[in-house]
């Protein structure tokens, strides 16, 4: 019986030394181009040992298949396509004549690591998650955020909270911030967070007291509102180190700081103590 060439629903076997996802989308997209549009598809994702080669392609042989493949080191690259010609398949190469045509250009050598994309991918969501969560729980506007966040900052008024957590994200670290505020009780969440993901701000009362007067002149607010009286300000100060005492954070000094150094003690304390988890 002779079986119609229209009627046969090619095989193709996707070997990447990652997830292979790259190729997949090759495959399935070459695919839709024929009438069938259909494919069946075999994903075989992180082949990294030249051991693995031969079989994979013994099955593949024995179902007549393509092979597409995204191997970025050399030596499993060979090791494939030499095995391919023998079994007389076909093997498409879907990395390899881009790497050999950037190394032309550039004059550098790739740096023949799987699952690079994947990993900067990765980076930009949790940065963009980072992101995201720092807007949702800045200035104590939703306290669900303080179980979720990486670091939670707290601090009075015009301690650079907000800035310090935008930096923070786009290291894609979660981080929450809560005004102190002594008319306005504390969630109880806090005094059961570990003191390395707690970090109050503090400042020099003379210092705030002029950072609150710019902010009510560039608002078109009186000078002499409470909020920048220095009365409130030791008041407020004093609140906070309260606070800070009974928590046992690690209290910053931001007078006169920038916020990239700022964050670069707040990174330091988060990353020793992930280190110590």
């Amino acid at each position: 019986m002779v079986v119609s060439r229209e009627s046969i629903t090619p095989v193709i076997f996707i070997v990447s030394d990652s997830i292979g996802e790259t190729a997949e989308l090759v495959g399935r997209a070459a695919a839709s181009q024929f009438d069938a549009g259909a494919a069946e598809i075999r994903r075989i994702p992180y082949v990294n040992h030249p051991e693995e080669i031969p079989e994979i392609v013994a099955q593949a042989a024995a179902e007549t298949a393509i092979i597409i493949f995204t191997l970025v080191r050399p030596h499993l690259r060979s090791i494939l396509l030499a095995e391919a010609q023998r079994h007389g398949l076909q093997a498409v190469d879907i990395l390899g004549p881009v790497l050999d045509a950037l190394k032309a250009i550039t004059g550098h050598e790739p740096r023949f690591e799987p699952g690079l994309m994947r990993k900067v991918d990765q980076d930009y969501f949790r940065r963009v998650e980072a992101i995201e969560f720092a807007v949702k729980y800045d200035d104590g506007k939703d306290l669900r955020g303080i179980a979720g966040a990486d670091i939670v900052v707290f601090g009075v008024s015009r301690t650079g909270k907000t800035p310090l957590c935008m930096y923070l994200a786009h290291k894609r670290i979660k981080a929450a911030n809560i005004p102190l505020v002594p008319e306005v009780p504390l969630p109880p969440e806090i005094f059961s967070l570990p003191p390395n993901r707690l970090i109050g701000l503090t400042i020099q009362s003379e210092y705030l007291g002029w950072i609150r007067h710019e902010r009510l002149k560039s608002l078109g607010l009186p000078f002499d509102a409470d909020y920048a009286s220095t009365e409130r300000v030791r008041k407020e100060l004093a609140y906070a180190e309260e606070v800070m005492r009974r928590t046992g954070c690690t209290v910053i000094d931001v007078t006169r700081k920038a916020v990239e150094e700022t964050a670069s003690k707040v990174l330091e304390i988060y990353y020793r103590g992930f280190r110590h988890r």
